[in-house]
């Protein structure tokens, strides 16, 4: 995370996020350690709409209740938002992250949220803040999200019927694919994440292997064949999708009955 100077003590995304959850620039530099106008500055280089002088905190609507409640569209946040999602350890926020700002806009929507998506200047990556300390509790104790989540997480307790779109949700955020090399790979920090989606993909008939270099642990799945399994069980009954991933599947001409694996010493 970008600190905007060596004198500041927070970094751009959290300044953005204490703003966003209705601090005053002058709460933020006093945090922070730096000017009010040092504030305005990063929060106008990160494009996040300014308040007028003197106003009270604006309000958002958001359906606070959402991740109780298990649906298609649930399932897929959720996969999201392990992948690209943060849990605030200050502040009674949660946010999701994303290159590509057309699927944040459709997350809002689909939370019933007026909240503003941001962009970074500097890294090129957009932003969705959502203050909401209901929201933070149900991700935190219903679904197992903690604020570093990254190295500890738990793969969730996700009931089959929505295994499909949580796992499309994961793949949108921290998968990729090659398919010149007929490859795709998770790549993650917690090992017992990856371990059960590993074993989850091979459960419905994916093959799939794991590789660790001690820090980072990555499932691939290889071969032209495999990679068309997998789109189409993550893409049956699809509703919220990256679709420039999901173009990537369509280049296949032949059906899926007609493709063979080559033989990679997959598990």
């Amino acid at each position: 995370m970008e600190r905007s100077s060596r004198y500041c003590k927070l970094t751009y995304e959290e300044i953005a996020e204490r703003y966003l959850s209705g601090q005053s620039s002058a709460e933020i530099s006093a945090a922070a350690g730096v000017t009010s106008r040092s504030i305005r500055r990063i929060l106008n280089k990160l494009n996040v709409e300014m308040r007028p002088h003197g106003s009270w905190k604006r309000k958002h609507t958001l359906n606070e209740d959402y991740f109780k409640h298990w649906s298609d569209k649930m399932a897929y946040l959720l996969g999201f938002f392990v992948a690209d999602g943060m849990v605030s350890e200050q502040m009674q926020t949660i946010g999701f992250a994303q290159k590509e700002r057309s699927i944040l806009e459709e997350i809002r929507t689909e939370l019933n949220s007026t909240h503003k998506i941001y962009l970074n200047e500097k890294t090129k990556v957009y932003n969705l803040i959502v203050h909401s300390k209901k929201m933070k509790e149900d991700l935190i104790h219903i679904h197992g999200m903690t604020a570093r989540k990254s190295k500890t997480i738990e793969f969730p307790l996700v009931p089959d019927q929505y295994m499909s779109h949580f796992i499309r949700g994961y793949f949108d955020g921290d998968g990729h694919i090659n398919y010149k090399k007929y490859q795709i790979c998770f790549v993650g920090g917690s090992e017992s994440f990856m371990n059960t989606l590993s074993q989850v993909l091979s459960h419905i008939g994916i093959k799939n292997y794991s590789r660790s270099n001690g820090k980072h642990y990555r499932v691939h799945i290889s071969g032209r064949r495999s990679i068309q399994e997998f789109a189409k069980f993550i893409y049956q009954d699809k509703n919220l999708y990256l679709d420039r991933k999901y173009q990537e599947f369509k280049k296949e001409k032949l059906p899926i009955e007609l493709l063979k694996d080559r033989n990679r010493g997959s598990k």
